[in-house]
């Protein structure tokens, strides 16, 4: 009987060896065929890149094939007629953009069958003067079809520095000759109808309204002082001079005092426009009547 058993535990221990073998063979045979798997699955990912590239070289020389088999078909000049069309499209969005940024500084305009027309409102310390036009044509070159700017400010001089390169700065050039221009002559206005009593002779001015002479009186305790003014605007884009003169014009030497008036005239003139000058003087006049009558 104990033979038999040991026997059996012998047989036991045997099996039990075999099949640690056959699981260690398995392992190693799984550890060998994973590379194998990962190799063939590399393989076959390659092969369909290199495919993939090949269909993509393929449609790429079949697009260049029909473009260039369009561009031969199409007429060069009307190419060219349809890039110059894009061209003026462009100019006509860009003039629409500028009128639409700056609609509050006087500029408007509106869209017409040959481009745009624009309107320039000028001003002059807050008041609304004088409107002009340009009506542009949206072609190449750029051209001014018609205006309604004065003949004596340099149109054509802005127009062939800026039209053809900045048109915001042909327009914003234009506005600033025009205003200027607006401003000098409303001061002169106000000056002519608005202290036309000071003034002793008619007022002297060119069509620019950049050279203005005038004759005016001021009066001291019953006294009137004559003197004479010269007002130069050198630089046209400006609304006050860029010389004044002003001279006394009375037979008698005038006294130290008022060579001081004289002088002080002058940096007024330089300093302030025109009318709030001779508004300072109405006041100064009524004050020293007040003083006399208390």
């Amino acid at each position: 009987m104990d033979l038999v058993n040991t026997l059996d535990q012998e047989a036991e221990s045997k099996g039990g060896v075999l099949a640690h073998l056959e699981k260690l063979e398995t392992r190693a045979r799984i550890k060998l065929e994973e590379p194998r798997g990962a190799q063939a699955a590399e393989i076959a990912l390659g092969r369909r890149i290199y495919k993939l590239r090949s269909l993509r070289d393929k449609l790429r020389a079949e697009l260049k094939q029909r473009q260039a088999r369009v561009e031969a078909s199409v007429d060069p000049a009307q190419t060219f007629e349809v890039r110059e069309q894009d061209v003026l499209e462009r100019k006509q969005e860009n003039l629409k953009a500028i009128l639409q940024a700056y609609r509050f500084t006087g500029l408007s305009g509106k869209l017409t069958s040959r481009g745009v027309c624009v309107c320039v409102t000028t001003a002059f310390e807050g008041n609304l003067l004088d409107s002009y036009y340009v009506d542009l044509a949206i072609q190449k070159p750029l051209q001014i079809h018609h205006h309604s700017i004065p003949v004596f400010i340099p149109l054509e001089e802005i127009a062939a520095k800026y039209l053809q390169t900045d048109v915001q700065h042909f327009l914003f050039s234009l506005c600033e000759y025009l205003n200027a221009y607006s401003g000098r002559k409303y001061q002169a206005d106000r000056l002519q109808h608005d202290f036309a009593a000071f003034l002793a002779g008619p007022l002297q001015r060119n069509s620019l309204c950049n050279l203005l002479s005038f004759t005016y009186n001021v009066e001291l305790s019953g006294q009137s002082f004559p003197f004479s003014a010269r007002l130069l605007y050198k630089d046209l884009t400006v609304t006050l001079p860029t010389d004044v003169t002003v001279t006394y014009e009375g037979i008698d030497p005038l006294s130290a005092s008022w060579e001081e008036q004289r002088a002080s005239h002058e940096n007024l003139l330089c300093t302030k426009p025109l009318h709030q000058v001779f508004a300072s003087f109405s006041r100064r006049e009524n004050m020293l009547d007040m003083s006399l009558v208390c």
